[in-house]
């Protein structure tokens, strides 16, 4: 399966960005490293869900069935034209609350932190963002006909895996692991700094990760 970073190089992806990045103000390579770090971890945060548990998974099942089924990608342009809408903003905070929990704030800190947005902004472009992510997921669900909790867990980890070796999904999980002490990626920045990753070997996740924490 293809990662979910796949998503950015598709005209989809660059047409993601440039909106989000004009919506917000931000230079449209500072907005695309900050989703290059986030979606995986938005990935990974889905993936333990459904994994934790049966309603986790049918949570995000239903979601998938019912609003999120894809249909929003069907007209980009139309989703931004004249800002995006309060209740599309409002679905994207509501579902960024329901993955990251009590973590979401340090999430938001740790990217803002590495990705040169301020947090505000940060969670801004997030909110407006994970709509069409859930979107994106919809489209995977059917193409992979997903229906039960095992296939949902299968795909949403090979979105992380795609694009992601293991040493980078130990980064993932100890942000989402964070203790909350406002540093969050320093926490495990050592990993990337001594030499066993190196951001001219690694593609993808890796070698933006290993850029961002030097």
């Amino acid at each position: 399966m293809s990662g979910i970073l796949d998503l950015l190089n598709s005209d989809l992806g660059k047409g993601l960005v440039s909106n989000l990045a004009g919506q917000t103000g931000q230079d449209t390579n500072k907005t695309g490293d900050l989703l290059t770090m986030a979606l995986p971890v938005l990935m990974q945060a889905m993936n333990r869900n459904a994994t934790a548990s049966p309603e986790g998974a049918d949570s995000i099942l239903n979601a998938l069935n019912d609003k999120h089924d894809g249909s929003i990608l069907d007209n980009l342009e139309g989703y931004f034209n004249g800002g995006v809408d309060a209740s599309e903003i409002n679905e994207g905070s509501q579902v960024l609350n329901s993955v990251l929990g009590t973590k979401q704030a340090n999430v938001e800190n740790a990217l803002s932190q590495k990705s040169g947005i301020d947090a505000g902004t940060v969670s801004q472009i997030l909110k407006m963002a994970t709509p069409l992510i859930m979107g994106y997921l919809g489209q995977q669900k059917r193409q992979n006909n997903v229906t039960n909790s095992s296939d949902l867990g299968s795909m949403l980890g090979g979105l992380v895996q795609g694009n992601s070796p293991q040493q980078e999904q130990s980064f993932l999980e100890s942000i989402l692991d964070a203790d909350g002490d406002g540093s969050i990626v320093d926490d495990v920045a050592g990993m990337f700094l001594d030499g066993k990753t190196s951001s001219k070997d690694n593609g993808g996740l890796g070698g933006m990760l290993g850029d961002l924490l030097k």
